[in-house]
């Protein structure tokens, strides 16, 4: 919805984070799909973690410009959320509330311009937290910032800000985060003709000693075959194989081991969604 212009400053880095961290899973998950003409989906899930199951129940009805989602899990938690795509031009909202946490209800406003994207957001408590953030540039090179504020301590609870530069061929994005104290850059740069992607991604801790640089990539084999390594300097090594065997039915088996640490097992994980 950004209508050609500057992504959300939370879009920063995106592109880097989805290809050392999306989708990999250190669980069993199992997810089944169906979907009625009227627009109606109903998706039940299955998360098997360390010994126990949590199941979930979600329904999403699309109707004109709203999306309305519902989610009801095994811990008798209830999620709506109701998204209005362009309320006024370039405007979207987003109002959500997780029962029985009447505390938990937000509503979050989005404005997007060809030179610029605002988002401000405000939980509905007696003790509000306020976020706000402004982008401003094209839909290449993009400078940002947010900020939040929590009444209840009177105080900021973070201001961050961030650039992001996009070419044909690669991505870079700068981000200094948690007021101050974590630097976040990463490159992307992408290879034969976008099959294959490749990742730098530096983070550095001021309040602490050392940093984390992590390198990986992804390979598209074919237009249904996904795989994706990464390693990073504090010993940890990762895998991912991931196979559309239908029309938009995914199977992602997933690896993780610290080569620093013999005694530590691999962490495994698959999950398998199943969609019409």
């Amino acid at each position: 919805m950004s209508k050609g212009g500057p992504s959300l400053f939370r879009d920063i880095g995106k592109r880097a984070r989805d290809v050392l961290y999306k989708d990999y899973c250190c669980d069993m998950n199992f997810s089944v799909t169906t979907q009625t003409q009227d627009g109606l989906a109903l998706t039940s899930s299955t998360l098997q973690k360390e010994g126990h199951s949590v199941g979930d129940l979600a329904a999403q009805f699309k109707y004109q410009n709203a999306i309305i989602d519902v989610k009801v899990d095994t811990q008798s938690t209830i999620a709506t959320t109701l998204t209005l795509n362009d309320i006024m031009p370039s405007l979207k909202s987003i109002a959500s509330i997780k029962l029985p946490d009447y505390n938990s209800a937000k509503l979050e406003l989005q404005y997007f311009h060809k030179l610029a994207a605002l988002s401000s957001v405000v939980s509905f408590n007696k003790s509000p937290v306020f976020g706000f953030s402004a982008t401003c540039g094209t839909s290449s090179t993009v400078i940002g910032a947010e900020a939040g504020y929590d009444s209840s301590i009177s105080d900021f609870t973070k201001y961050d800000v961030g650039i992001s530069m996009t070419k044909p061929g690669s991505c870079t994005s700068v981000i200094l985060a948690e007021k101050g104290d974590l630097l976040r850059a990463s490159y992307v740069w992408y290879l034969d003709q976008g099959k294959t992607t490749t990742v730098v991604e530096f983070k550095n801790r001021f309040s602490e000693e050392g940093n984390t640089l992590t390198v990986g990539g992804s390979y598209a084999v074919d237009e249904l075959t996904l795989i994706k390594l990464k390693l990073n300097n504090q010993g940890s090594f990762g895998a991912l194989l991931q196979h559309e065997f239908n029309p938009k039915s995914v199977l992602t088996m997933a690896a993780e081991i610290d080569y620093n640490s013999i005694d530590t097992n691999p962490k495994l994980g698959i999950s398998l969604a199943l969609k019409p």
